[in-house]
Parts: structure tokens; C-alpha cells; sequence
């Protein structure tokens, strides 16, 4: 999470200030690399891992290539003459290193529920959540300092001169040291349980996952796309919206700032999430997440002054701390222990799918549109929120009818309570 603070929360203002890229385009280094990822999960690294139950040398080999490739992408985007071009070069190269990373993000998922109960995984991923949290936090600072060298240097220096490649590729390398000394994972080979103590599951059960149980895992699915989508699609050109000269101005440092408040917001909250499942269960918690995911983009769609601009982070952190556990949680109880591998590459899809998708299908294409048309930036910039307020309550509908449904047919690996 500190290299996604680094690398992340100044790129799309790099590809559109320094790069010259459309809005639309500087939404192809998350819709592009997110698509390889998940077809890469599904179709390779979820059945590998399914059919040798290795999670931890998955998770090793992936942080170790996808760190090498930032060197090398590095290299190829700073000999590149033209800067348009340079902006290919990154949006291709991390596209490609996402065939590797998606090893790790498989392998981690299925790990979490090989080694804990379902009445732990909610709680656990919580508390991820507020460490990962963290190294959000001290990565936006990071990338706030280095993305113009603290005001002393040009601004993207710490992309062009690649210090914050440099930083990303070491922290990549220094992250994989505490799994060599962490079980492999998997299922315990010729056991009647897995290392979580939820029961293996045989062939019946199987089949109860495609009919009925496979139904509404679909439909969970989808929803939990939709108002993915519409909370994250935004995450790509957030901060060109506050950059504006016309709109926020936002400084640097004023932007990492406002990354740091939704880390705040989502470490107290995932600090939070284990006594809140057990006080209100999954299903409750999804929904408050979901419903401040849409309060968090109405009113960035409408806020008149950056001073406001710092509460509504903090909904955006309340939802993505609500929102990733509760429905981890609800999507392991769904899944079969032997097919954990598929089960969860395609739940990380609606995860994946969200960073870029609809911001290049939908908010991209409608930002630009409406300023090629005369709209003032900052107001088309508001524009694009509302339509991701609009797709993240689609997507909250849905999940309203699958929870319904579900309810109803009472999950089986869990218990009431607890749902």
C-alpha cells in the first residue's frame, strides 16, 4: 500500500500535465493493465493455484518480477524522445507487468481464507485494511515530495528522473522478506479440513455453488462491480480534478494531504470493522459502505471550496474500509475451499475491473466530450462524479436484491450471526 501511495497518486497528473495525455487516455493505465490482470487470474494463476495449492511462492514471484519490470519500464519511458509517447510506454509496461502481479493478487486472496475461520476473515481483512492504511499515508507523502522534489524541481521530475520507480521496485523487493518466513497455504494435502477449519467441500456441494448459491454469487458479483466502478473509476483523474487551475489549484502537497485523510478515515474504520460484524454482520456493513461511496462522490460533485473537500475523503475512506471487508468476507462464504483459486479471481475482478473500466468506457470519454463542447473543465470534471454517483446506486440496488435473496436461503458455512 506505500507503493501504491507513491506510485499512484500522482500518475494520472503526470500523463495529463507533464505527458500531454488526454483524460480519457490517462484512464488506460488502470483500465488496460486491470483487464490482463484478471484474465491472467482467471485463465492461468487461479486454476495453477487451485490445482497445486501454492499461495506464498506465488506471492513471492509476483512482487519480485512486477519490481523488476518498474526498473526496466523506468529505463524505456525515460529514453523515449516524444512525451506522448512516454505515456504508452508506462501505460503498456504496466499492462505487461500485471501479467506477473496478478500472480500475487490470486495467491494473497485465497491465502487470507486458507489460514482463517469465516468469522475471521471479515475482522482480518480490517485490519489490513488500517495497516495497509498507513502505508498509503506515508506513500502520498512520499510521492507528494518527490513528484517535484519538495518544489525545488519541475513538476513529474520524480517520474521523468525515476526516483519514484527507484522506490516502488525496492519496496517490492523488501515486502516479499516476511513470507519466506509464512506457511505456503493451500489445503492440507489428504486432510478432511483446510488450515481455516472450514470444512472441504465434496461434489454436492459443488454443484450447489453452480445452481442456486452460483446465481447469486454472479449477481453479488455484478453488483459489487457496479458500485466498485463507480467509487474507484474516479481514482484515475481525482487528482486532475483537484489540480485545476480554474477549479481547487490544489498544490502537491495539498493533494497528498487529501489522499491521507481518506487513509486516516480508512484505518479507523478498518480498526473498526471486527465489532461492527459482529454487532450488525456482513450484509448491514456492505450496504453502509456502499451508501457512502455514493455520499463521497456527491459531494465531491458538489463541494464550492477545497476546505470541504477533506470531509467528503473522509466518507471515501469509511466506504472502502466498510466496503472490502464485509464483502471479502461474503464472497469467501460463497466460494468452495478446493476453488478458492477461481472463487476469488473472479471477486478480484469486480476490484480490478473498477480502476479503469468505467473511467474509460463512461467518466473519461463524458469529461472530454463536454469540454470539447465548451463546458469549463471544472465543471465537466463535476459531471463525471455525478455519473459515478449514479452507477454506484445501480450497483447498490442490485446488491439490496442479492443480500434479500440470500437472507433467505441462509448461507451454510457460516452462522446467522454472523451474516
Amino acid at each position: 500500500m506505500f507503493r501504491r501511495g507513491v506510485f499512484y497518486t500522482f500518475l494520472g497528473v503526470y500523463l495529463r500535465g507533464y505527458l500531454g495525455l488526454s483524460v480519457t487516455e490517462t484512464t488506460l493505465f488502470e483500465t488496460l493493465p486491470m483487464i490482463l490482470n484478471i484474465l491472467f487470474q482467471t485463465l492461468v494463476w487461479g486454476r495453477l493455484t487451485d490445482r497445486l495449492q501454492l499461495r506464498r511462492s506465488l506471492i513471492v514471484a509476483g512482487e519480485l518480477l512486477a519490481g523488476l519490470g518498474h526498473l526496466l519500464l523506468w529505463f524505456l519511458h525515460s529514453r523515449s524522445p516524444d512525451l506522448r509517447a512516454s505515456g504508452y510506454v508506462i501505460i503498456w509496461g504496466l499492462t505487461l507487468i500485471e501479467v506477473f502481479w496478478s500472480m500475487s493478487n490470486i495467491a494473497w486472496s485465497a491465502y487470507i481464507s486458507d489460514l482463517y475461520a469465516p468469522e475471521r476473515r471479515g475482522a482480518l481483512q480490517g485490519r489490513l485494511a488500517s495497516v495497509g492504511g498507513l502505508g498509503r499515508i506515508a506513500g502520498a507523502l512520499a510521492g507528494g515530495w518527490l513528484y517535484d522534489r519538495a518544489g525545488t524541481a519541475y513538476a513529474g521530475w520524480g517520474f521523468r528522473e525515476g526516483s519514484i520507480f527507484f522506490l516502488v521496485a525496492l519496496v517490492m523487493f523488501v515486502s516479499v522478506i516476511p513470507f519466506l518466513f509464512m506457511p505456503e497455504g493451500g489445503l492440507v494435502r489428504g486432510g478432511a479440513k483446510d488450515r481455516s477449519g472450514q470444512g472441504r467441500m465434496g461434489r454436492k456441494e459443488g454443484r450447489e455453488l453452480r445452481g442456486k448459491e452460483g446465481r447469486d454469487f454472479v449477481l453479488f458479483l455484478a453488483a459489487i462491480l457496479l458500485i466498485n466502478s463507480g467509487i474507484n473509476s474516479l481514482t484515475a483523474i481525482k487528482a486532475q480534478f483537484l489540480d485545476l487551475r480554474a477549479g481547487f489549484a490544489a498544490s502537491a502537497r495539498e493533494i497528498s494531504l487529501i489522499a491521507n485523510v481518506e487513509s486516516l478515515a480508512l484505518i479507523l474504520t478498518g480498526l473498526a470493522v471486527g465489532p461492527l460484524l459482529r454487532r450488525y454482520g456482513l450484509r448491514l456493513l456492505m450496504v453502509a459502505g456502499a451508501v457512502s461511496g455514493v455520499a463521497y462522490l456527491l459531494a465531491y460533485a458538489t463541494a464550492p471550496s477545497l476546505l470541504l473537500i477533506y470531509p467528503s475523503s473522509v466518507l471515501k475512506g469509511l466506504s472502502e474500509g466498510l466496503l472490502a471487508p464485509a464483502s471479502y468476507a461474503f464472497a469467501s462464504l460463497l466460494i468452495p475451499p478446493e476453488k478458492r483459486g477461481w472463487g476469488f479471481a473472479a471477486y478480484n475482478a469486480t476490484f480490478m475491473l473498477s480502476w479503469g473500466l468505467s473511467a474509460t468506457l463512461v467518466t473519461g470519454p463524458l469529461i472530454d466530450a463536454l469540454i470539447a463542447g465548451g463546458t469549463a473543465p471544472f465543471l465537466a470534471y463535476r459531471w463525471g462524479w455525478y455519473s459515478s454517483a449514479a452507477l454506484t446506486s445501480l450497483g447498490l440496488a442490485l446488491l439490496a436484491l442479492v443480500l434479500a435473496d440470500t437472507k433467505k436461503a441462509d448461507l451454510k458455512k457460516t452462522s446467522a450471526k454472523y451474516e
